[in-house]
């Protein structure tokens, strides 16, 4: 006579770890396919007023600068290096903080490191 169990039952911890292992798949590939849709996306930052323009794009490669010729002071090149850097950190800052904030939505807030 054979045993009969409960709906459910008897599918063992084997089923939870499949389904638990294509959960984690399907994150992976969203994952993959995030990053991928980020490095296409581009950011800008303005700085000093909208003297210097810089737009990046997610790979962090600089698509475009601008500079208000009004800022381009032979006795003062320091100050155009400074709100050049300046303008390249906040693109790169909007960049790291929209890319965290998708991570999130897709992780549900959990941490993988070395992954992103």
């Amino acid at each position: 006579m054979k045993a009969r169990l409960p709906a459910g039952m008897g599918k063992g911890p084997s089923s939870n770890m499949n389904q638990m292992l294509k959960q984690a798949q399907k994150m992976q590939e969203d994952i993959t396919a995030l990053q991928g849709e980020l490095e296409t996306r581009e950011f800008t930052a303005s700085v000093g007023g909208g003297a210097v323009e810089i737009k990046i794009n997610g790979k962090r490669n600089v698509l475009e600068l601008k500079i208000k010729p009004e800022v381009v002071d032979p006795e003062d090149v320091e100050m155009l290096q400074d709100l050049i850097m300046s303008a390249f950190n906040e693109a790169v800052k909007t960049l790291d903080e929209t890319s965290e904030a998708e991570m999130a939505k897709l992780t549900g807030g959990v941490s993988f490191p070395g992954l992103f």
